[in-house]
């Protein structure tokens, strides 16, 4: 009797250690096989063309786009792709965007390696997981009211080291309509000063350094 096919994988990340250690892990199933890696999302597209892997081990930050646009390249050429985003990464907005575009699967790097094997059969099979604590994380801030794409250029502007008249320059408002959107932006994210207002939108992944 023959036995299934090896689920073919493709690996997308930009550090060489971490896709050396995937690839070991990997090659290390007998039903699981690495067909090839990619450090960038144009070259993920260009990988995922090549092979149709029957899955895909996506970062989330790559050095020419975000691994959810390289994700949402792949689904929007190839539907039936099979995703599972695999990151250090653990903002709540990182979570939903990614889900919301089509990941089949949302995975921290500090899981076990059977975690991971494991959620790679089950997307494979045609399942999605989400972790406990992961679907906790997002359980947390499900009622949060969202801020607006204005208040998210501010406070952007913000972590990268802008005064309230710098902003209102690059952004073509009064230094009042700047001070307004602050306001609401650190209401909304109970935050107690424009700094702590920056700290919990970057770990939230509302913004990006």
């Amino acid at each position: 009797m023959n036995s299934p096919a090896p689920i073919r994988i493709l690996s997308v990340d930009d550090h060489p250690l971490l896709r050396e250690g995937l690839g070991a892990i990997i090659s290390s199933q007998p039903d699981m096989t690495l067909l090839a890696v990619a450090s960038t999302g144009c070259e993920s597209i260009q990988e995922y063309r090549r092979h149709r892997p029957d899955v895909t081990l996506m970062d989330l930050r790559l050095p020419d786009m975000s691994g959810v646009d390289a994700m949402m390249a792949i689904l929007a050429e190839f539907p039936e792709a099979r995703i599972i985003i695999l990151t250090t990464f653990e903002g709540d907005v990182d979570i939903q965007r990614a889900l919301a575009a089509g990941a089949r699967g949302y995975l921290l790097k500090t899981m076990p390696a059977e975690e991971l094997l494991e959620v790679i059969r089950h997307v494979h099979g045609g399942g999605k997981r989400v972790p406990a604590e992961v679907a906790a994380h997002l359980a947390e801030h499900f009622s949060d009211q969202p801020l607006t794409p204005r208040e998210i250029d501010v406070l952007r502007h913000v972590a990268n080291g802008n005064r309230n008249r710098d902003i209102a320059e690059l952004l073509r408002i009064s230094e009042e309509t700047v001070k307004v959107h602050l306001k609401h932006a650190m209401e909304k994210l109970s935050a107690s000063d424009r700094t702590a207002a920056v700290a919990i939108a970057l770990r939230r992944g509302i913004i990006q350094l």
